[in-house]
């Protein structure tokens, strides 16, 4: 075998035998570390100049003067300035009244007039004078027209035919239609609607209305009649996290001004709460409130604070009217249901039944005659009690307003109760005796009085049976300012007897 020929590796059977490495220089290997090395410095240095490390922000102590105390203290002073100018602005328009020539105390306020104070703009308070709204105006401009069917307005002759004349009065009919008709803002421009157009809304409201009178379902009977809008909602969801309700029923009963709901109480962290609750939600429209202003306008608990306000402000008023009222019944021992918290327009009250099913209604309970005569009489009590204890006039008693339950009487719905003090209170006081009378004598009731003699047992005073001269008759107490002060009838003197005798002497 020749010594200089290459010896050959022996091929492994069981695979590829690696080839040695090349040999590699020392010199080779000490630059590229080198390089590496280098290469990681100047990476460092330049992340170095990158990051800039943020200053310590300064520790900023509390200045003297700023404790709780000090800006409590800055509260109560600007309420006190507050009251102060209020009252310096009373003043002035009580010592000014309607002389042309004005005395201004502005030099004297305390926070200048050009700085005025935040409010919130839904509490501003209108004009006193304001009109309600367009058709308010419209009925003003448009005086009931004579029986010769034209006028002179100005230099032009407007006949009952008059194309905006009735455009307008149309626009005023609509708001006569049922309150699920969603009419809109109507009243906030000048609405003006052809005599066409009106009686095809006339055709369509009793249609719609006659469809909801067919429907007997109880969802859909109650999502038509509840009427709650989106800030009620709110306010409910509001008393079931604060534990004064735990669940919200169904409705139990609805009128043209509120809907009532079945509720369970809750827990209640700071009272007690009862089992079962009813929810009186007060309509926050403003149609069915624009005739009952008559009810708080006169009343002093309310007199200061009443004006033609924002409709959410005035229904507001509405509800804190009927807790005051009934917490004053309930004060007397009068059968009314117990207040447990108002919250703006929604009123909780205790629910008078059993098992979510309401005490019935007097004119829908069927009552034997020992019965009957037993309910004629503690409503009868309950009218004297509220006359002469609580010093209150229901002003809308009637069959439907009085609940039979457990075999008593208990009066609800007593929002529009007056004072006795209100100009009209025995006049409101005379149609509850009406109405009273009415119905059980109607019912059979023994030992019915008239509502001349049930108007003479609550009050004292003597009225004369004789229909419309009763009520004459009432107006005239009512005008007599010292009957309504001593609360005393006029001695009765018997003209007709003395001056009898005076002929046969």
């Amino acid at each position: 075998m020749d010594s200089g020929a290459t010896a050959k590796v022996p091929v492994s059977p069981w695979g590829k035998l690696q080839q040695p490495s090349e040999p590699v220089c020392l010199a080779d290997i000490m630059s590229e570390e080198l390089a590496k090395d280098l290469q990681i410095r100047e990476e460092e240095r330049y992340n170095k100049d990158l990051v800039v490390e943020p200053e310590p922000l300064p520790i900023i102590e509390c200045a003297p003067g700023c404790d709780s105390d000090y800006m409590i203290a800055q509260m109560l002073q600007v309420q006190f300035d507050k009251e102060y100018d209020d009252l310096l602005k009373k003043t002035e328009d009580k010592y000014n009244g309607s002389s042309k020539v004005c005395i201004s105390y502005s030099n004297y306020r305390v926070i200048p007039e050009n700085l005025v104070y935040d409010s919130d703009s839904e509490d501003d308070i209108d004009d006193k004078h304001r009109d309600w709204d367009s058709f308010v105006s419209t009925e003003k401009a448009f005086k009931s027209m004579p029986k010769c069917g034209y006028r002179k307005q100005g230099e032009e002759m407007v006949t009952k035919h008059d194309m905006t004349m009735s455009s307008r009065r149309n626009a005023c009919r609509v708001m006569e239609f049922p309150p699920e008709f969603q009419t809109g803002d109507g009243g906030g421009f000048d609405m003006q609607l052809s005599n066409k157009v009106f009686n095809s809304l006339k055709v369509y409201s009793r249609s719609e209305e006659s469809r909801r009178h067919r429907l007997h379902d109880k969802t859909e009977q109650a999502t038509a009649e509840m009427c709650v809008d989106t800030h009620t909602r709110l306010l409910l969801y509001r008393l079931v996290n604060q534990a004064v309700l735990d669940r919200v029923n169904g409705v139990v009963s609805t009128g043209k001004e509120a809907v009532i709901f079945h509720a369970d109480g809750g827990a209640g962290r700071n009272c007690v709460i009862p089992k079962e609750c009813a929810v009186k939600i007060f309509k926050t429209t403003l149609n069915e409130f624009k005739t009952r202003d008559k009810y708080i306008e006169d009343d002093y608990r309310f007199k200061e604070r009443f004006s033609k306000q924002n409709p959410r402000k005035i229904i507001h008023m509405w509800a804190e009217k009927e807790m005051h009222n009934l917490m004053r019944m309930q004060k007397h021992g009068i059968l009314c249901p117990e207040v447990v918290v108002l919250k703006k327009h929604i009123l909780v009250m205790s629910f008078i039944g059993e098992s979510h099913k309401p005490a019935e209604k007097l004119k829908e309970a069927f009552l034997k005659p020992t019965e009957l005569t037993e309910a004629y009489c503690q409503t009868t009590a309950g009218m004297k009690s509220l006359y002469e204890n609580a010093q209150l006039v229901h002003a809308d008693l009637s069959e439907y307003n009085i609940l039979w339950h457990n075999k008593q009487c208990w009066f609800i719905d007593v929002s529009q109760a007056v004072d006795r003090n209100h100009p009209k209170a025995l006049e409101f006081l005379y149609r509850d005796c009406v109405n009273i009378s009415t119905f059980f004598k109607k019912k059979g009731a023994d030992d019915t009085r008239s509502a001349e003699e049930l108007f003479t047992h609550i009050t004292g005073f003597r009225v004369a049976e004789g229909g419309v001269g009763v009520l004459e008759q009432v107006k005239d107490f009512e005008r007599n300012e010292e009957l309504l002060t001593h609360e005393q009838a006029e001695k009765y003197y018997p003209f007709e007897h003395c001056w009898e005798q005076s002929k046969n002497e």
